[in-house]
């Protein structure tokens, strides 16, 4: 019998306890692997096996050069290897530990050589907002995995979110119908799984065999909406073209139950020192925001745009493949080629503004208004590049040129 591995993960605590409860009780023969980074500080990371009836198996890992996550990489795959050698377990669910991102931990399950056929992120929709709109870093909450940890829970979360192509969200009597919408509308290709909130067996969350076998609703098997979700398959590598900022699969315009979508698509380069002036209003706009760009001072270089929590985050995402020689193309993968033809235009190539914002009462105007008025204007744009390269360099600070 094969092994299959499901990552589960998010911030939401209680729901990610809920999903993996529940794939418990529907899958005969699965055990949930955790890694319980909360004991770093004392130089060790808690590992922890068990199954439908309790625990299997209690050890622990020192830290690797003081990084938590470092440990669990190394951890995670021998202990994997060893429950697909045994041969008796069917399922292995890989239960995150709240600040852990899945991108990373599918990564190193598949490059060990095991397969993994679901990525799930669980949410409780009446948390996206709080967690969406929390710029404090990760330490302030005791969830870093290392003392360099500089994340915030709101860029965190968001990853998390974006990652999975399965969400399995729990019936949250708090949430409403713009939850929904917001949700759906951050992540628009995901799977969306109802999750029952009904704690199946003990005060943990652990369901025992009587609950696994007479649980109300209970669909064993592929019956399961959750297990066939998570059983349908996982490509590695598209995930993490799906999520690189050349070819991200960007959310479309949308506008329902008070959360809007604006998708703001332009030829013309930003004015370094206009836009680098407009970012703290621009990056407050809206819950999320994230996309790609381009400065006329940088004529060459992808720019990343990624912001939530009220805090911005702009890097290098490599060239713009109008800049590389044409015997440069070969060496980038299709996908990213593919999204560049989409864009491709004669004089610019695939440069572009693509810059996507999602909010609960977003002010869709305002919002282009500014956006706009950062671009060059036509003066400054027909003075043409080698002028937009003298332009004053703004974002040197943030790119660390």
């Amino acid at each position: 019998m094969s092994l299959s591995v499901v990552i589960v993960g998010g911030l939401h605590a209680e729901a990610r306890r809920d999903t993996v409860a529940r794939l418990l009780a529907d899958v005969p023969g699965s055990v949930v692997l955790h890694h319980d980074l909360s004991t770093a500080a004392a130089g060790t990371v808690i590992r922890t096996v068990r199954d439908g009836d309790g625990l299997l198996d209690v050890g622990e890992t020192p830290l690797v050069d003081d990084c938590a996550c470092c440990a669990l990489r190394e951890d995670l795959v021998p202990e994997l290897r060893r429950l697909a050698d045994d041969g008796t377990t069917r399922l292995a669910v890989v239960e995150l530990w709240d600040s852990v991102e899945p991108k990373a931990m599918t990564e190193v399950v598949v490059a060990g050589g095991l397969t993994v056929t679901g990525v799930v992120t669980a949410v409780d929709p009446a948390l996206l907002l709080p967690f969406l709109g929390n710029g404090d870093d990760l330490s302030e909450h005791g969830l870093a995995a290392a003392a360099t940890d500089r994340r915030t829970v709101a860029d965190t979360f968001a990853r998390q979110l974006e990652y999975a192509p399965v969400l399995a969200v729990v019936d949250s009597p708090e949430a409403d119908d713009q939850d929904g919408e917001l949700l759906a509308q951050l992540h628009p290709t995901a799977r969306r799984v109802p999750v029952s909130c009904d704690r199946l067996g003990d005060p943990a969350g652990t369901p025992s065999a009587h609950a696994r076998a007479h649980a109300p609703g209970t669909a064993p098997g592929p019956g399961s909406p959750l297990v066939a979700a998570v059983l349908a398959g996982f490509d590695v590598e598209a995930a993490a073209a799906a999520q690189h900022p050349a070819c991200a699969l960007l959310p479309a315009e949308a506008d329902a139950h008070g959360v809007s979508t604006l998708v703001w698509h332009r030829r013309r380069p930003f004015h370094p020192e206009r836009l680098y002036a407009a970012l703290e209003d621009l990056t407050c706009a809206a819950t999320r925001s994230r996309g790609r760009f381009w400065l006329a001072d940088k004529p060459d270089v992808l720019l990343h745009w990624d912001a939530a929590g009220g805090a911005l985050c702009v890097e290098s995402a490599g060239p713009w493949l109008a800049s590389l020689p044409d015997a440069a193309w070969d060496m980038v993968p299709p996908v990213r080629r593919a999204a560049a033809a989409l864009d491709w235009q004669s004089e610019h190539g695939d440069r572009c503004q693509h810059l996507v914002f999602t909010s609960p009462g977003l002010d869709r105007d305002g919002l282009s208004h500014l956006l706009e008025s950062c671009l060059l204007t036509d003066a400054e744009y027909a003075g043409g590049r080698d002028a937009w390269k003298r332009l004053p360099p703004a974002f040197d600070a943030f790119l660390e040129v």
